[in-house]
């Protein structure tokens, strides 16, 4: 009994020792796989911190980029407070838009009138002038937008109403019919934003301004719509141009009718001397052909015939 107890304890210490040795093979195996799983995702890590560095290097880079645009903006901002570099970049502005669309002929720069005055930009329709002004009141309009209560901002409001009333009125002194000039003129505003702002943004202030400046015929016009102007104008010009194309091809047709009357002319004097020059042909054959009559018979003939006949020609002549 004891032996067969020894034996089955024999038994369970070599299963165990058996399970257990498989056991530890199984964990080494699962440590190796997970050291080299281990292994792979740190250095699939280690990449990508690798990337994000060298994004965050780009990205530092682009922002200092940024910063610098943004230093020249707010450089430019600066350079644009001062009213005569603004309204530098005003005329800048509508050079550009002229000379993208319209051909150079057809539009002047500081146009000088015979009576002295200036004014930004004439775009010229056939022999008709469009007076064109590029000046706006901005530092009114940046205070509007600056005020902080609702009071202040109503009485920046008529300031700014009266100031854009004179400068309507400046405006309106290009409109001079005698120096042929449409009965209107264009006042361009630089900036879409101040154009709804101060024109069409539904205030009554604004409506009065737009009011006030039709009633001067002056038309006030943003970068947007002075472009479908410029296209109409265009479209205009191409008329007028057919027009005159049309007027020339008149001119010419009425040239050659009068050289082609010349030239009937000129063909029925020549006829004229044609026919004169065939009868006069005509008489010479028929003298020559008689002178050639009298030629052969004189061959012909004795010489008494010839003596009697030159005896008798006085008295024939007689």
């Amino acid at each position: 009994m004891e032996i067969v107890i020894i034996i089955l304890l024999a038994v369970l210490v070599v299963f165990f020792l058996w399970d257990r040795f498989h056991q530890e093979r199984r964990w080494r195996e699962q440590s190796e796989l997970l050291s080299k799983t281990v292994g792979e995702r740190i250095a699939d890590t280690t990449k990508v911190f690798g990337d994000v560095r060298e994004k965050l290097g780009e990205l530092t880079q682009r922002t200092e980029q940024i910063q610098d645009v943004g230093r020249g903006i707010s450089s430019l901002q600066e350079i644009l407070r001062a009213p005569k570099f603004r309204g530098g970049f005003g005329e800048l502005m509508l050079e550009r838009l002229l000379a993208n669309i319209l051909p150079s002929k057809n539009y002047s720069l500081q146009y000088i009138f015979n009576n002295g005055t200036k004014v930004d930009a004439i775009i010229h329709i056939g022999e008709k002038k469009v007076p064109i002004d590029a000046k706006f009141p901005l530092e009114d309009f940046e205070r509007i937008l600056a005020a902080e209560s609702e009071k202040e901002q109503a009485a920046l409001r008529r300031q700014f109403v009266s100031t854009m009333k004179k400068h309507i009125d400046n405006v309106a002194k290009y409109i001079l019919p005698d120096e042929k000039t449409f009965d209107l003129a264009l006042m361009y505003i630089p900036a879409e934003n101040i154009y709804y702002e101060a024109i069409l943004c539904g205030q009554a202030e604004a409506g009065e301004i737009y009011t006030y400046s039709l009633d001067k015929r002056v038309i006030p016009v943003s970068p947007n719509s002075f472009y479908a102007y410029l296209q109409a104008i265009v479209l205009g010009l191409k008329g007028l141009h057919y027009e005159k194309a049309a007027g020339d091809i008149l001119d010419y047709v009425a040239r050659l009718k009068k050289d082609l009357g010349d030239f009937e002319e000129d063909y029925a004097t020549l006829g004229g001397h044609i026919r004169h020059d065939a009868n006069k042909y005509d008489d010479a054959g028929r003298k020559l052909a008689r002178f050639g009559d009298k030629l052969r018979l004189t061959g012909e003939a004795s010489v008494e015939k010839l003596t009697a006949g030159s005896s008798e020609t006085p008295s024939q002549d007689e």
